[in-house]
């Protein structure tokens, strides 16, 4: 089986490669680069802890966008043009006619298209990051970055020179070779670019790396790959035309699933986003023993104001989703006395001690065993008084359609804030499991179609 899945997905590599429309989607993507770094001069800020500051924000934010749009429509044209045509051809009949799954042709066809997707994208990805290196031209003083200029065209130019001289003496397919050849030359091209600084002196690579905007960047290969398997599935009854329409459809619910969806599926209401979290005693630190104690301040003033004896969970989004603090019944008895705080029975809580100000409140863990806590609470944490409440229904759908939201981490760039490990790994997740569930879907839909 593994051979056949293998034999299929090779097949289906090159068939994809020799489509005119991927190599043209590529280029396009590589010339819309070029021209955001003529086009995005809109102030967007002067501050330069970030790894895109001023106009370059916005160079950012179309750059990511034009490789998620252009990844997504060549996820839907490669689709149809290896499983809806061959079906519509019947030349689909010549595997399935043999001792081969439909499962198999499945699983075989996506990992062709996912491979060819992955190619692609990756020479979008470095366009977009020698368009960053280049930045944005705001004034007709701004100089062009000849570095940047001379490698990128001279990579695919390059590409495009060996697979016009292959065509000729040898017959071969010209967007293959070009494609082939382009994702590997582009990346070396890119390396040679980061050697130099825009006055071509010599500098170390890491000078001009962008890590940040590089894994954001890759955060939306995973993206593109779970639009490609459901234009997989989509293609398995669908024509090219209603596939691209069904995966734009897919694209536009994922990223307008937290308002649709999301706001009503988890919801809770901060009373105060966290600027500060600090133990009032050493001893308290990890806010895990009887009695530790903990001093809130605040961006603001509590909305509303909390009072003493209010119970406290805490966590780093607004709608309470993933909170720090797990569920438990709220603290009645006596902030003062210990027999009460800490007897036997007295289940673990978080309570506001005394709140000093508008702005500041101590929050004690109380009980005869402290609650189990994931973390202390940390800058930017919203606080809440209420555990986050859970509409099934809403869940439900929030959870089925893949949302965009996920992927995107261009806030987290332009803000300098690192995007945790943790998070890269539940994107990883993420996209294991929605690619399983549509490819699941394709084999369900096809497995019960008429090839014949």
């Amino acid at each position: 089986m593994l051979t056949q899945i293998l034999g299929i997905a090779r097949n289906t590599l090159v068939e994809a490669l020799r489509q005119p429309i991927y190599m043209i989607v590529v280029l396009v993507s590589g010339l819309l680069q070029y021209l955001n770094t003529a086009t995005a001069a809109f102030a967007m800020g002067y501050t330069t802890s970030a790894e895109v500051s001023g106009d370059d924000k916005l160079l950012l934010d179309v750059g990511l966008a034009t490789v998620f749009l252009l990844g997504m429509l060549l996820a839907a044209f490669e689709s149809t043009a290896v499983i809806s045509r061959e079906i519509q051809d019947k030349t689909v009949l010549s595997i399935i006619s043999k001792p081969v799954p439909r499962a198999v042709l499945i699983i075989g066809k996506f990992i062709g298209v996912a491979t060819a997707i992955v190619m692609a994208t990756l020479v979008m990805i470095v366009f977009l990051l020698w368009g960053i290196r280049h930045g944005v031209m705001s004034t007709a003083s701004d100089e062009i970055d000849w570095v940047v200029v001379t490698f990128s065209l001279g990579s695919v130019g390059l590409s495009m020179l060996a697979a016009g001289w292959c065509n000729f003496f040898y017959n071969w397919s010209f967007p293959q070779v070009t494609m082939v050849l382009m994702p590997p030359l582009a990346l070396a091209a890119y390396l040679a670019t980061l050697a130099f600084s825009p006055e071509w002196e010599v500098q170390s690579l890491a000078e001009d790396f962008k890590p940040q905007v590089t894994t954001a960047a890759f955060a939306m290969l995973t993206a593109v790959l779970v639009l490609a398997s459901v234009a997989t599935a989509a293609s398995t009854r669908l024509g090219q035309v209603m596939t691209i329409v069904a995966c734009a459809g897919v694209f536009l619910l994922g990223l307008l699933s937290n308002h649709f969806f999301g706001r009503h599926a988890l919801t809770n209401r901060p009373f105060a986003e966290v600027l500060e979290a600090v133990p009032l005693e050493p001893a308290d630190e990890g806010f895990d023993e009887r009695g530790a104690t903990y001093r809130f301040k605040f961006q603001g003033a509590m909305d509303p104001v909390v009072e003493v004896g209010a119970p406290v969970w805490y966590g780093p989004n607004p709608n309470g989703v993933a909170l720090a603090v797990p569920e438990y019944e709220p603290y009645k008895g006596s902030l003062t006395d210990p027999d009460e705080l800490f007897g036997p029975g007295v289940s673990g809580a978080l309570v506001v001690a005394e709140v000093e100000s508008e702005t500041e409140i101590l929050v004690r863990n109380v009980g005869a065993r402290p609650l189990d806590l994931e973390r202390t609470p940390e800058l930017y944490d919203f606080v809440f008084q209420t555990p986050t409440s859970v509409n099934a229904p809403a869940f439900a759908v929030f959870s089925l359609i893949p949302n965009m939201h996920y992927f995107w981490l261009l806030d987290a760039v332009t803000q300098n804030r690192p995007v945790p490990n943790a998070h890269l790994a539940l994107i990883g997740v993420y996209t294991v499991t929605q690619v399983g569930v549509f490819l699941s879907l394709a084999v369900l839909l096809f497995e019960t179609r008429d090839v014949g």
